[in-house]
């Protein structure tokens, strides 16, 4: 992966004339910076994954004022994606890789990503192939083993997804079905169907009685809202209700 140093003198045709065919990251940073040289071999290894397809470049803040003035830099690290010679998307400091990937996936989706987005059960274990941490890819797997019966394969694939509100619904509802609980059935069916006021009802209705098995209940909960939005009003009125069930 070539990353190109660019300064003043060439930044109009190395960044903004190039970006009208390529997407263009701008590191904006400094000799003196540490987060900087933290955050670098981050940007080289997205940009890596996608070679030619984007294009990673540095800028000197320190030795182009001019440019860290035109793009309103006030704190470095800097990164900014351009597309047809504007700004598309940017954030300040350091970030930890999975930030960074899905930064360079809203550009253009690594080959991993792009895989997951077909969605097939080959190209999901491509894009676990690829990379194993690959959270969607494993999640979206595990779903597909799950509802074709494979439940032991669906919670192995899982159970080591850390971070991810769906693969602990998952993990848990696999839980729930192989201690037969029979309250959750209507429930989960709604689920399935995309019922998802009435899969709501159901499995908040069960909470109070679940017993041993209110954990995995309220991740399977959790998982409902998560896949409808923080700002959905069914989201937020069912928030209220669990955790009003929980206390």
């Amino acid at each position: 992966m070539t990353v190109i140093a660019v300064s003043e003198a060439d930044f109009q045709a190395e960044v903004l004339d190039r970006s009208a065919t390529v997407p263009v990251v701008v590191d904006f940073w400094a000799e003196w910076c540490g987060p900087c040289r933290q955050l670098g071999p981050v940007l080289e290894k997205a940009a890596a994954a996608r070679e030619g397809k984007v294009v990673l470049a540095t800028l000197d803040t320190d030795a182009n004022p001019g440019l860290s003035q035109q793009f309103a830099i006030q704190g470095i690290p800097a990164v900014k994606a351009f597309r047809d010679g504007q700004v598309v998307s940017e954030f300040v400091g350091a970030q930890g890789p999975a930030a960074v990937e899905d930064f360079f996936d809203a550009l253009v989706p690594s080959e991993a990503a792009a895989l997951v987005g077909a969605g097939d059960e080959a190209s999901l274990r491509k894009a676990l192939e690829l990379e194993p941490a690959n959270a969607d890819a494993a999640v979206a797997l595990a779903g597909l083993l799950h509802r074709r019966g494979d439940s032991a394969g669906a919670l192995e694939l899982v159970t080591n997804v850390t971070g991810s509100f769906q693969a602990d619904g998952l993990a848990g509802r696999i839980h729930l079905e192989e201690a037969g609980e029979p309250d959750l059935a209507d429930g989960f069916s709604a689920v399935d169907a995309g019922d998802t006021e009435r899969a709501l009802e159901l499995l908040l209705g069960a909470l109070p009685t679940a017993g041993d098995t209110q954990e995995d209940l309220r991740k399977v909960i959790v998982a409902v809202l998560d896949e409808l939005g923080v700002e959905h009003p069914l989201a937020r009125e069912s928030r209220r209700r669990l955790a009003a069930a929980l206390t």
